[in-house]
């Protein structure tokens, strides 16, 4: 069941945001964990039934910390026909020489780097959009993290036109809850490759995720309600200079 409901927010998400159209090669990046390696499995199941004809690859980019065993990955994907791919790059050796001043790596260089790399990928192999696995916890955590620290009211969008590479990208899982990914990747014993990063489990990010749960644990229907409010569009109402 767990993996049906999961398949249904992709498809509500297609659905609501014309994700997904007639002849696309999508490509989706694989970093290892849950999110994105669900993704590129559900993506494979959801060819099957979806309206439009489409085909998907996964691109793993190869970060260079090391450590990270992708052997039961590979056969995964193999097993079930979805190609799987691997990209080398230097971005470890980049972060290690634009560190901060007090020692850490740049997360925000990091993924603009990465985003850049699974684009290239997209490219070489033949692919017009590129998946990410944010789902709809992210989003939320996104929209926080822009208040708190940019004074925007703004998080991702499910589905972004890049005219400087030609290359959409999209984010099929973006009306999912994080807890039904990880039930769903259980359900279908999908191997995750622990990430290597220092910074894992270590970034702001990561404090919003624990503000969020707070919140939720004291007002449970938060949660339905602030993934609701980043597509109520009608119900937006902000200053203007008008006023």
């Amino acid at each position: 069941m767990s993996m049906r409901k999961v398949l249904g927010c992709i498809r509500k998400a297609d659905e609501e945001f014309k994700l997904i159209e007639e002849g696309d090669r999508i490509c989706v990046g694989v970093s290892g964990g849950k999110d994105s390696s669900l993704l590129l499995y559900a993506l494979g199941l959801y060819r099957k039934f979806c309206k439009v004809n489409f085909e998907v690859v996964g691109v793993h980019v190869e970060m260079s910390f090391g450590g990270m065993d992708f052997s039961e990955a590979d056969e995964f994907f193999k097993k079930n026909d979805i190609p799987f791919h691997h990209e080398p790059s230097n971005i470890a050796e980049i972060l290690e020489a634009q560190k901060t001043d007090d020692g850490r790596f740049k997360c925000s260089l990091c993924s603009k780097l990465k985003k850049a790399t699974v684009i290239e990928g997209a490219k070489k192999y033949g692919c017009n959009k590129v998946a990410f696995g944010h789902h709809g916890d992210d989003a939320v955590e996104t929209l926080f993290m822009n208040m708190i620290y940019g004074g925007a009211i703004a998080t991702f969008v499910p589905k972004m036109y890049m005219d400087r590479t030609d290359v959409t990208f999209i984010r099929p899982l973006v009306l999912a809850y994080e807890s039904d990914i990880v039930a769903a990747s259980n359900e279908a014993s999908i191997p995750v490759v622990i990430s290597t990063c220092p910074e894992d489990k270590q970034t702001k990010r990561e404090e919003f995720k624990h503000l969020l749960h707070d919140l939720y644990q004291k007002y449970p229907m938060a949660k339905h309600n602030l993934l609701l409010a980043l597509k109520n569009e009608e119900q937006v109402r902000l200053w203007t200079h008008d006023n």
